[in-house]
């Protein structure tokens, strides 16, 4: 009887401990499953115990599972995935996410929506290949599956994100112009990227080496800080030291670390990133960043939520990818946003 009773409890802590995985707020009991707004700490739905609940209820159940809970990017991905859903109506909606960039933790959200009743999921692929196997898994299980920003070599319903290649082409373009406008015809440049193997931000970084061929400008090799400001900014500033003329960020997190490395220099390099947030739009209006390619994270969670609402109807979904867009925002258009 001892021996049954601590397999039980054992059991109860392995369950725990893989949902707190899922979610930034998240305690060890089953409950704490439903997916937490890292912004406002404020439940994005209860998660149904099961399909046959959700079916009971008559709702679709639909989750959107990002590479992180760390980036205002998500949180606007969130409120456009909301939008959707009250708009729809007859949604159960909720958002999972790691606390940190992480394979296996992004995983265990895949297969805990999965085992919560899901009917489709939104994700955003923290790489191309590592979630494919529990992607599978949900689509064997009639999961609808939506990919958003970052993709993951598995089929889907649809794909919606930026054509993040020519978001960094422009990036770099806009980096040479201020460059030659302050004189300055060659040196090295420096990259801060999230990993060698988010979908995303490598295109970035592809598309802004593309900018400086041709030029005298070399690009040193691309450091990474996991998406994390702190680490970053040391990344940056230890660019900074070594010489460089220009920063490069290729996510939120790293262009707020590239931008505040530079501020602290008092503004030596000319300094561009991606993604549009509080601190990046400060850091713009200081000058510390010359401008950031601002997506439409929102339009992704607001349409996906469409495309995945279609699929499980029996609707078809076209086009197979929507291009969300993207804009640069630079100091004027910064002090346009008050």
């Amino acid at each position: 009887m001892k021996r049954k009773v601590l397999a039980v409890l054992l059991s109860i802590g392995i369950i725990g401990s893989s949902l707190a995985a899922c979610s930034p707020s998240a305690s060890s009991s089953a409950a704490s499953a439903a997916a937490v707004s890292p912004a406002s700490g404020e439940s994005g739905g209860q998660p149904s115990g099961s399909a046959t609940n959700n079916a009971s209820s008559g709702k679709k159940k639909i989750v959107l599972i990002t590479i992180d809970s760390m980036d205002q990017h998500w949180v606007n991905m969130d409120k456009g995935c909301k939008k959707a859903a009250q708009e729809l109506g007859n949604i159960d909606y909720s958002w999972l996410a790691p606390d940190v960039k992480d394979d296996q933790k992004q995983i265990e959200c895949v297969n805990n929506a999965v085992a919560s009743g899901a009917n489709a999921i939104l994700i955003a692929a923290n790489g191309p290949d590592a979630v494919t196997s529990a992607l599978k898994e949900a689509d064997t299980a009639g999961v609808k599956i939506v990919q958003v920003d970052s993709f993951a070599n598995y089929p889907c319903v649809q794909k919606l994100g930026t054509n993040n290649v020519e978001a960094g082409k422009i990036a770099g373009e806009q980096v040479l112009k201020a460059l030659k406008a302050k004189g300055i015809s060659k040196g090295n440049i420096g990259v801060v990227s999230v990993n060698a193997a988010t979908t995303s931000t490598v295109n970035r970084e592809e598309g802004f080496r593309s900018a400086f061929k041709g030029t005298d400008f070399k690009i040193l090799a691309t450091q990474y800080g996991e998406g994390d400001a702190v680490k970053s900014k040391d990344i940056a500033a230890n660019f900074i030291t070594q010489g460089v003329v220009a920063l490069f960020g290729a996510n939120e997190g790293s262009t707020v670390g590239v931008g505040n490395a530079n501020k602290e220099s008092g503004d030596s390099v000319v300094a561009a990133g991606m993604d549009k947030s509080n601190a990046v739009i400060s850091l713009i209006k200081d000058g510390s960043l010359i401008c950031t390619m601002a997506q439409n994270p929102d339009k992704m969670g607001y349409q996906g939520i469409q495309a995945a609402m279609k699929a499980m109807n029996g609707e078809k979904v076209t086009p197979d990818y929507i291009d969300t867009g993207v804009s640069i925002l630079d100091k004027t258009a910064a002090e346009k946003l008050g």
